[in-house]
């Protein structure tokens, strides 16, 4: 059995009520806390974060820039806290930016730091370039410290060295080709893109694990549900975008994560980017409560 902390995150990186601001609240009622049964579970609700702002702010551009330093603190308390009292915080909602937090509050705890990264996107777009002002494009290159200058100063700690992560399912190669932005594979960053992963997860999620592992005591594994096919979870981009074909299917992103976690050595997790909006029905909410029970299973 192990200790378990729920953290919700109503956050959304547009600065809308609603979408992925919903989406902690939307999980919850669906029986997200029910998936982790036969732990020991604290749902400790959502962070009490500011309004939603649209607008995008002076110095750094970002949206809802007040709410995204909030989150920022916030969950750093809170993560570093859990992992101190021996548990394991999981944080879901919002979007990737959430990490910006936790992999603060996981270092605070540790002295150091590791994630395992399973997203569609690499998100290291400078702030400089980040076209829209959605901070989930940059977070990467906040953690690493390859952006930031013009960040506040809550988003430049640099929590994460490039050698303890491990980046798993992208395929975003053609969008950053527009801003001239390269792969972090190219910086010698461990990289294993969409179509390798597909090949093998759970020999991905295994390699991946005993990566990072080498680099720091524990690790955190960030799932980005955009990692999946859109054709397979429709509740992930923006309302009317059909996203980018060619990410994982369901099974894949479980035999992923299973194996991952089964490796031993995970001290955090957290599960991002679901717009309960475009998900009427509940279906997509369904499939991430049972691949939380799947991991839950792991722990």
């Amino acid at each position: 059995m192990t200790a378990i902390d729920l953290i919700g995150v109503p956050f959304d990186g547009y600065g809308r009520a609603g979408n992925q601001a919903r989406a902690s609240t939307v999980l919850r009622e669906a029986g997200f806390a029910a998936a982790f049964a036969g732990h020991d579970v604290v749902d400790a609700g959502d962070l009490a974060l500011p309004p939603g702002d649209a607008a995008r702010a002076p110095g750094s551009g970002l949206m809802n820039e007040r709410a995204l330093i909030e989150q920022t603190r916030a969950l750093r308390e809170a993560v570093a806290r859990s992992i101190r009292t021996g548990r394991l915080p999981v944080v879901y909602g919002g979007d990737c930016t959430s990490l910006l937090g936790s992999i603060g509050g996981l270092r605070d705890a540790l002295g150091d730091a590791a994630l395992v990264f399973a997203d569609g996107h690499e998100d290291t777009m400078p702030l400089d370039v980040v076209e829209d002002g959605e901070a989930a494009n940059t977070e990467i290159a906040l953690l690493i410290g390859l952006t930031g200058h013009f960040a506040p100063e809550v988003l430049r700690q640099r929590p994460l060295e490039p050698e303890a992560l491990a980046m798993v399912g992208q395929r975003d190669a053609h969008w950053r080709l527009r801003f001239n932005v390269g792969s972090l594979r190219d910086r010698g960053v461990w990289l294993r893109d969409a179509g390798e992963t597909a090949a093998d997860p759970a020999a991905v999620g295994r390699q991946a694990v005993a990566h990072v592992t080498t680099r720091a005591e524990g690790w955190w594994l960030h799932i980005d549900l955009d990692v999946l096919d859109p054709l397979e979870f429709a509740a992930q981009g923006l309302p009317g975008d059909d996203g980018q074909p060619g990410g994982l299917s369901w099974p894949q992103l479980t035999r992923f994560a299973l194996a991952a976690v089964e490796k031993g050595g995970c001290r955090g997790l957290s599960l991002a980017i679901y717009d309960p909006d475009q998900d009427p029905q509940l279906f997509d909410a369904a499939r991430i409560v049972a691949l939380a029970g799947g991991i839950a299973a792991k722990l």
